[in-house]
């Protein structure tokens, strides 16, 4: 099992020039190592190779001296990573998807570079951080590093640094916790219903910020492209939507927190969150809800604590009534679920939440491993 652990940093003045100026020439070599295979194939019909950059690399640091101040294991980590977008690439052609040849990196568009070997020019001691050609930086570590710490990130957002220290906790064997299962529909109006009616209000972060955020984005459209004065403003923005970020990202740990200590089976929808946002109209509430990020750390939570998360197939699941099964068509602004065959009213998105718990169910155990005896909301024409 890997786990990753973020900590803030604490860099001077001096230090924090000394960051900027690593990034700059790890996105430097990137973005040269990427002109390098294009030429050579515009030119000579050649692939360049991991292999080839490397040695070029080698040869290079005695005549670059910025070159020569990088750690060599964390250059060939950038040298990868640009290998990395060339298989991605040749992969996403053969599969007939849209190819996406990488592309150089601007300053904005590149937040980080990794060391691949843990103590090579790179190591956390206590609450410093020794980084290579940067000194000792204060950091913040709000919780014990666990396992074998196996790579270490430093990651620039929105002009603050952060240290992520990727760990390997080996075969890592959690008993079931044996506690009641759950169904969970998300959505906008809630930020998600359970199939036990209860209901998680939808804080929604970045509508909140919607006003500063668009006088911060007019003054950057005022200010002339290059100067100072614009990624200045751009920086205001970027602090706003790191904001808003961080909130969400809370929000969704504390949330997915409460869900995984309270039940062992959680029942999600299996949305197509990227085509949902293409073309549905309420497309910037689905992002503010970032529904895909939280079933990402509810996954990782429940794995710790012992519970399962199981995703079923959300269609239908609005429509037909978790008491008899019978479908009820209803319009999105309909919230209310009234069955005309058994008589049931309940909130729709309860419904839904009833009726993915069902098909997680039985998916998981089959009809003949349900008993309707066991206080679950399971639809009566699956257990008849």
């Amino acid at each position: 099992m890997r786990r990753a652990f973020k900590f803030r940093l604490y860099p001077n003045a001096n230090q924090t020039r000394e960051l900027g100026i690593m990034l700059e020439t790890h996105r430097r070599l990137y973005n040269v190592c990427l002109e390098q295979r294009n030429a050579a194939w515009e030119t000579e019909k050649r692939s360049v190779k991991y292999n080839d950059q490397s040695s070029w690399y080698k040869g290079q640091r005695a005549e670059n001296p910025y070159f020569a101040r990088l750690n060599f294991s964390s250059a060939q980590a950038t040298m990868r990573r640009l290998d990395k977008a060339f298989r991605a690439f040749f992969r996403r052609c053969k599969a007939g998807e849209k190819p996406g040849h990488p592309r150089c990196k601007g300053r904005d568009r590149f937040d980080s570079f990794t060391f691949p070997t843990y103590g090579d020019g790179i190591r956390l001691t206590g609450s410093r951080l020794r980084v290579q050609h940067v000194g000792l930086i204060r950091a913040k570590v709000h919780r014990q590093v666990e396992g074998k710490v196996k790579t270490a990130t430093l990651l620039r957002e929105a002009d603050r640094w952060y240290v992520v220290l990727s760990c390997d906790l080996g075969d890592v064997h959690v008993e079931p916790n044996g506690l009641p299962p759950v169904g969970i529909d998300v959505g906008l109006e809630a930020f998600l219903t359970d199939s036990n009616g209860d209901r998680v209000e939808n804080p929604r972060y970045l509508k909140t910020e919607l006003p500063a955020l668009r006088v911060a984005q007019r003054t950057v459209s005022r200010r002339k492209k290059g100067g100072h004065s614009r990624r200045k403003a751009v920086r205001a923005v970027r602090v706003l939507h790191a904001r808003v970020a961080n909130l969400r990202r809370e929000h969704h740990h504390q949330t997915a927190l409460k869900i995984v200590r309270s039940h062992g089976l959680i029942a999600v929808e299996r949305l197509n969150i990227r085509g949902m946002v293409k073309s549905h109209w309420l497309a910037r509430s689905i992002s503010d809800a970032g529904w895909a990020g939280f079933v990402s750390i509810l996954r990782c939570k429940a794995e710790r604590a012992g519970a399962e998360v199981v995703e079923v197939n959300p269609a239908g699941t609005s429509q037909r009534c978790s008491g008899c099964g019978v479908v009820v068509h209803k319009t999105l602004r309909e919230r209310w679920h009234r069955c005309p065959h058994c008589g049931l009213i309940l909130h729709r998105d309860e419904n839904a939440a009833r009726n993915i718990l069902a098909d997680a169910l039985l998916a998981r155990m089959g009809p003949a491993g349900l008993n309707v005896d066991d206080g679950l909301h399971v639809p009566r024409s699956l257990a008849l």
